[in-house]
Parts: C-alpha cells; sequence; structure tokens
C-alpha cells in the first residue's frame, strides 16, 4: 500500500512518516503548496489507501479527487494533532488499473516525485536498504550522537529532510523542524540556530546565500554549532568564504547527490577557508558503498582534467521510476567496470571533471552547457562571477534559443543588494572585468527576490519563461507573495 501525505512540515507529519513505516507501507510526501491538478497526477499515479491531510489541507485533498475524477478512491485520515488522527467514514472504491504487486520494488520505503521534461512528475522509489546506507555512513562520519541538535530546515517531500529525520531518530538526536516562513527572515532565522543552540545545519545554499547577504551571521555566532552542510546547488565561494571566516571550527562540507542515488552520494569537508572567491569546490569523494563516474561518450573515464558525464553506482541507487520502466531503462545503465546484470549506474546529467588531487568537480548540468556565436560557455562560470560581487545579492543565468546568429541568448536575473543602485550596463561593465565579452548577458533583469521552487531552489524554467516572455513580468501567485515580502 501507499501512504500519501498532503501535510505542511510538523510534528504530526512526521508521526504519520512513522505510522506508514510501521504499517509496512511506502509513504508518499507531497507539496501541499503544489496546485491541486499537479498534487492529483501525483496521487492518481501512486494509487494510495489513504492520505493524511492536516486540518488546512482537507480542502486542497477534495479538489484533487476533482482534478484528476479520482473520487472517493482512497481514505482521507485527518491528522488532527501530532498523536491523533481522524479517518472519514466514506466508502473507498477500487482504483482502476490498480497497482500489480510486482511493479512495488521489494522493499520500497517511499517515493518522491521529481520535475519530468514531459510535465509528467517523475516518482523516485527509494528503499529501505537505500537510506539504511546513507544515514549508517553519515551517523559514523559526522560522529552524530544523543547530543545532537539538527535542524529540519527542508521541506518533508525532498530528500534532504531524510538525513534530517532518521540521521536524528539514529543518534537519538534531537530534530528541530524549521518553519518556512523563516526563509524570507534572514535575521529571523540567525536567531532560530542560535536560541535552539543547533549544532548542525543542513540547507540548500541559496538559504545560506540569503543569510550571508543580509548579513546576518555575526563574528563567532552561534556557538552551540558544530558542522554546517550543504547539498543541492552550487555555494558560491565568496559565500562559502562569508561564512568560514565568521564561524571559524565549524565544520564545512559540501554533499552532492540526486533524488535517484539517495540523499548524497559524495562529501568533501574543507580543510582551510578558500584564499579567493574563483576557487572550485569540489564534491569530493564517494560516501562509503558508492561509486562515482566521470566517463566520456563512449562510458570509458574520462583523462584527469577533462570534462565529462557523472555517472553514480552503489548502494544508494534508486530501483527506478515508479511505474515507468521506459524512464528507468533511459538512464539506469549496466554498470561499465561490471559484468552484465551485476550492477547498475545512474546517469545524472551532470559535468564533471577528475582533478589532480583525485576529488570529483561539478561542471555543471549537461544542458547548462551552450553554444553563443560558436563559442561554448558554462553558464554556471557566469554565475559564479556574479556572486563575486558585492553589489550582487542574488543572481541566477538562463539560456532561451534564439533564431539569430548567436544561437543561444544568454539571461541575467539578479537582486541588488540592500541599498544598491546597480544598473544592468554597471552590471555587464563589472562582469566584464573577469569574464570575456561572448560570455557577458544579453538580456538582464532585476528582481526583488528571485523565484523559488518547492525545495528552496532558483526556478530556472519560471526565468527562462520570463525572458521569453520578454517585457512581461506577471508572476505565478505561488510565489509573487513571497517577493512582496521580501
Amino acid at each position: 500500500d501507499r501512504v500519501c501525505l498532503v501535510m505542511p512540515k510538523s510534528p504530526a507529519a512526521v508521526v504519520g512518516i512513522l505510522a506508514a513505516l510501521k504499517a509496512g507501507a511506502v509513504y508518499v510526501p507531497l507539496d501541499p503548496a503544489s496546485p491541486a491538478p499537479r498534487l492529483a497526477q501525483m496521487i492518481a499515479s501512486c494509487q494510495p489507501r489513504i492520505v493524511l491531510a492536516a486540518p488546512q489541507t482537507t480542502a486542497l485533498v477534495a479538489a484533487c479527487r476533482s482534478a484528476e475524477n479520482i473520487g472517493p478512491r482512497f481514505a482521507v485520515v485527518g491528522m488532527d494533532g501530532p498523536l491523533s488522527a481522524r479517518l472519514e467514514s466514506a466508502a473507498v472504491e477500487p482504483w482502476d488499473h490498480a497497482v500489480e504487486p510486482g511493479e512495488v520494488p521489494p522493499g520500497a520505503a517511499y517515493i518522491l516525485f521529481t520535475s519530468g521534461s514531459t510535465g509528467q512528475p517523475k516518482g523516485v522509489v527509494i528503499t529501505h536498504a537505500n537510506v539504511i546506507a546513507y544515514i549508517e555512513w553519515a551517523v559514523r562520519y559526522f560522529g552524530l550522537d544523543a547530543s545532537d541538535r539538527l535542524s529540519g530546515h527542508p521541506p518533508l517531500h525532498f530528500d534532504l529532510s531524510m538525513f534530517d529525520l532518521f540521521g536524528a531518530f539514529a543518534a537519538g538526536a534531537e530534530l528541530h523542524l524549521v518553519s518556512p516562513d523563516l526563509n524570507l527572515r534572514p535575521h529571523a532565522l540567525a536567531e532560530f540556530i542560535r536560541n535552539h543552540e543547533l549544532t548542525q545545519w543542513f540547507s540548500v545554499p541559496s538559504v545560506l546565500n540569503y543569510l550571508a547577504k543580509f548579513d546576518a551571521v555575526r563574528f563567532h555566532d552561534f556557538p552551540s554549532l558544530k558542522r554546517l552542510l550543504w547539498c543541492g546547488e552550487v555555494l558560491p565561494t565568496p559565500v562559502l568564504i562569508h561564512w568560514m571566516t565568521r564561524l571559524v571550527g565549524v565544520q564545512f562540507t559540501n554533499l552532492y547527490g540526486p533524488t535517484e542515488a539517495t540523499i548524497a552520494s559524495s562529501y568533501h569537508t574543507l580543510t582551510t577557508c578558500p584564499q579567493d572567491g574563483r576557487m572550485s569546490i569540489p564534491i569530493g569523494r564517494p560516501c562509503d558503498g558508492e561509486d562515482l563516474l566521470v566517463l566520456d561518450d563512449a562510458l570509458r573515464p574520462a583523462p584527469v582534467g577533462e570534462a565529462g558525464h557523472l555517472y553514480i553506482g552503489g548502494v544508494g541507487l534508486s530501483p527506478g521510476y515508479w511505474r515507468d520502466p521506459a524512464k528507468t531503462a533511459a538512464v539506469f545503465l549496466p554498470h561499465p567496470d561490471h559484468p552484465p546484470g551485476d550492477a547498475r549506474v545512474y546517469r545524472t546529467g551532470d559535468l564533471a571533471r577528475v582533478g589532480d588531487d583525485g576529488l570529483v568537480y561539478f561542471l555543471g548540468r549537461a544542458d547548462t552547457q551552450i553554444k553563443s556565436r560558436g563559442y561554448r560557455i558554462e553558464l554556471g562560470e557566469i554565475e559564479a562571477a556574479l556572486a563575486a560581487l558585492s553589489s550582487v545579492r542574488e543572481a541566477a543565468v538562463v539560456a532561451i534559443h534564439s533564431e539569430g546568429f548567436e544561437g543561444s541568448v544568454i539571461c541575467c536575473a539578479y537582486v541588488p543588494a540592500s541599498g544598491g543602485d546597480l544598473t544592468p550596463m554597471t552590471l555587464r561593465t563589472a562582469l566584464g572585468r573577469v569574464l570575456p565579452s561572448y560570455m557577458l548577458p544579453g538580456r538582464w533583469r532585476a528582481f526583488a527576490a528571485l523565484p523559488k521552487n518547492g525545495n528552496g531552489k532558483i526556478d530556472r524554467p519560471f526565468l527562462r519563461e520570463s525572458f521569453l516572455r520578454g517585457a512581461d513580468d506577471r508572476m505565478p501567485a505561488a510565489w509573487a507573495s513571497h517577493v512582496e515580502a521580501a
């Protein structure tokens, strides 16, 4: 059975997750901020026996039934409090084309839905063994114990939250759930870390960038903090320097890994603070039981220092996508170093290189390496240069197709630093001091705050659409209020 959670992050939601696992079911955490039609797609796909709802999401669950015309094919449990639940009395009808037992991978623990290129969300199945392997490594490597107080920052439908949740349980530590409204109040978020005396902070880099740009972190701040971890995006090196110069004695670790490989597959802990904001921070070496392979187009190891496609293998690898063998076969491939049928690797879609130090360095998405005016350009390099400018609070670079000679037009979305009068011309001039002219964006747009998706990452698809629309800057209702608040 599948149990869906359409609930905000709360103690009641955590209880719901544990209840589903205790029953031997597969739980499916869904984003309660998603529109009903999208949620209905995911509910219809996994065909739950039960949907857990909070008082504020029961109307949304009802709308999902209407949106996909799935009717009363699942029971709704209203989680009215952290330790109580109420089951609706309505009759439950059987699902059409029900899930066959063979379609549920052995040992499945949860399904996380990610964006699909076709517009249909993809469900990534993660097993108990996948999670246990990572958590056992993490508890051992980070030295987690019952004295720890861990942050619970990511939403429960984002795989980073699984480390917070199960890492805390495995170590007998405290888990401190961070309210989403603090993401737009950097000084209040810093105060949360202080007041809760957190020993570990784990989030996506955009949160760390936000705190740094608003100067919310004092020198020698957070005296209880022992570890600061990030994953999900590249943390700009100038922002890392900002944090490391203020929190001397804190362990800083960069984690890397897609949802399909369970939380994280590699790590790099810095031993010294970078001296140059242009330095690349490696994603490091594989966690125990994991493989990181940088391969060329023929699936041969790329030479040291040269870019290749990044593949992951090992104990964290998902069985594949929920009820979608075609998508699974397209990206989960036979391991090139093992006999046929013995092991698999996942094609991440990322580019990487192996450095002279033997560590792996992330170079960006394969689909963010573009050609413009005949030059091959990595958009992440432009973003790194923007991050080094004190006049910029946040920035993101996307490319849109052009029918002109340039092939792709580079577009920059940026948020000026507080009190700054930053125009595209002054920004272009500043970038021109560190980048060649062919890498300078051709279109610019200032924002009050960059749009974020439900996982806290920059919403690049919306930015591309925004530039394609030209002067039309209308925002989706899902984040317009966040921009106004910022």
